[in-house]
């Protein structure tokens, strides 16, 4: 059972590990050969392949943040590199106050007002008024389609 773990089932569990960990590695991230030939190399050669990859492929740890845009480093673009200044944790969409601010919108106010200014009784009556002209552009086409045979309140005679 030993000899089978050791010899098939580990060896398949890191080539897998590392085809995968080369395949989503950012290509910033890859060192000393392009990331088309690690994954050559980790797929041709197990085991020897993915203990390339994972010895020399990827930068890892002290050395990722030293590199631009590396964790606290704004990227070359002045953007922050991953483990910026929200410590590299996902925020939503909605508790972001820079996507927020980017939408030209503040932090909802709770008083029924709307980011564009209007409340939303006049967005209902804009969208009232949106959808009566699009039934009546519906039932124009509809009476041109057949002819002109029905009258104009859409019922058949």
């Amino acid at each position: 059972m030993l000899r089978i773990l050791l010899t098939i089932v580990l060896p398949l569990a890191l080539w897998v590990w590392a085809f995968i960990d080369c395949l989503v590695t950012p290509e910033e991230e890859v060192r000393y050969l392009p990331k088309v030939i690690w994954l050559i190399i980790v797929l041709l050669f197990p085991p020897l392949g993915p203990i390339a990859w994972l010895v020399a492929g990827r930068r890892r740890g002290f050395l990722r943040a030293a590199a631009p845009g590396g964790p606290g480093q704004p990227a070359a673009d002045g953007r922050p590199g991953p483990g910026g200044p929200r410590g590299g944790r996902q925020v939503a969409p909605d508790d972001d106050p820079e996507f927020l601010a980017s939408l030209g919108k503040a932090a909802p106010s709770g008083d029924g007002s709307r980011p564009g200014g209007g409340s939303l009784q006049e967005d209902d009556k804009d969208h009232e008024a949106m959808l009566r002209q699009w039934e009546a552009d519906l039932r124009r086409r509809a009476q041109e389609l057949r002819g002109g045979d029905e009258p104009e309140d859409g019922r058949k005679s």
